[in-house]
């Protein structure tokens, strides 16, 4: 498929009374149209991080423009959780807004109309019947609960179920695993919501990218195989891309030249974006043959980047 220009426009607001402050989008989507002018939606959820910018509305440019030249709108949001805001450290949901994260992506798919008439380049070509949500890291959380994960809400003891079911297909970029005895005790005992992680009904279609050197020792005590545990151990359909040498950022996917980045790889990124889009073209557009295409480039050559297994 072609690459078309990019128009992206932000931020746009969505007045919000009920959340500590309005809702900032920005809206990544092709100057031209593909299939009948209709796009389908990528919701895509920014991470934590060290950097002021990338965990927001900012961030991750490589993959939003290339999945806004090769068809998709994007849509991004930025989170509570993120430094551009600096919330007090006692508004509710502080620090990392688990809850929050998941409901800006539904008040976004609520108030698609609204959108359209804030954008107006927009009017018209939303497929709100092809909704994807991708996520990296924290936002690979939020991504796993609207696509059927489950825990525990720490402060009631309540389940809490977040699943989206307008979303038909997801992305999970060095998200988070499983609790209990994997996690570090400091995540035990500050982030507790991570402690009762439950995939067994994401029964969403979904794509997981993990790195194979992905330590990530600030959460886990497991090492790389915890970012795979949204494949392990959640029901199909799922499909897991495991990127060799690759560490938390991806190659560097949450921004270009960004200094955090401990594995900084063009190619690696190069192929985190062939191989997502394709995903989500085949999932959303049934008997269409990108993935296929992309799962054999990645193993065509004498030195391959990853390998894809799938369930």
């Amino acid at each position: 498929m072609r690459e078309n220009p990019v128009l992206s426009i932000a931020p746009v607001v969505l007045p919000t009374p009920d959340r500590a402050v309005d809702l900032r989008i920005r809206i990544s989507a092709p100057l031209t149209g593909h299939d009948g002018d209709r796009l389908p939606v990528i919701l895509l959820s920014h991470g934590q991080g060290y950097s002021n910018n990338l965990s927001s509305l900012n961030g991750y440019a490589p993959l939003v423009n290339h999945w806004a030249a090769h068809g998709f709108v994007v849509i991004q949001p930025t989170h509570l959780s993120s430094t551009t805001l600096n919330l007090p450290a006692d508004t509710p949901g502080a620090p990392l807004y688990w809850r929050s994260r998941a409901e800006d992506m539904t008040r976004i798919l609520d108030r698609l109309d609204e959108i359209e008439t804030a954008v107006p380049q927009l009017a018209g070509r939303l497929d709100r019947e092809r909704v994807a949500v991708a996520g990296h890291s924290m936002g690979g959380h939020t991504a796993s609960l609207l696509l059927g994960a489950r825990l525990t809400d720490p402060d009631d003891g309540t389940e809490v179920d977040l699943t989206e079911p307008r979303i038909r297909a997801g992305v999970l970029l060095a998200a988070t695993g499983r609790g209990g005895d994997a996690l570090t005790p400091y995540v035990t005992e500050n982030w507790p919501f991570f402690t009762t992680a439950d995939f067994s009904r994401m029964t969403t279609p979904a794509l997981v990218v993990a790195g194979d050197k992905d330590t990530s020792t600030h959460l886990t005590v497991m090492g790389p195989d915890w970012h795979a545990d949204p494949y392990v151990l959640a029901p199909g359909p799922k499909s897991l891309l495991t990127l060799f040498d690759a560490e938390h950022g991806l190659g560097g996917i949450s921004g270009y030249d960004v200094a955090e980045t401990t594995d900084e790889n063009p190619a690696r990124v190069a192929a985190v974006q062939r191989l997502t889009s394709a995903y989500l073209r085949s999932e959303l557009y049934p008997g269409d043959t990108a993935w296929q295409s992309a799962r054999d480039e990645l193993t065509a050559g004498p030195d391959p980047l990853g390998r894809i297994e799938s369930k």
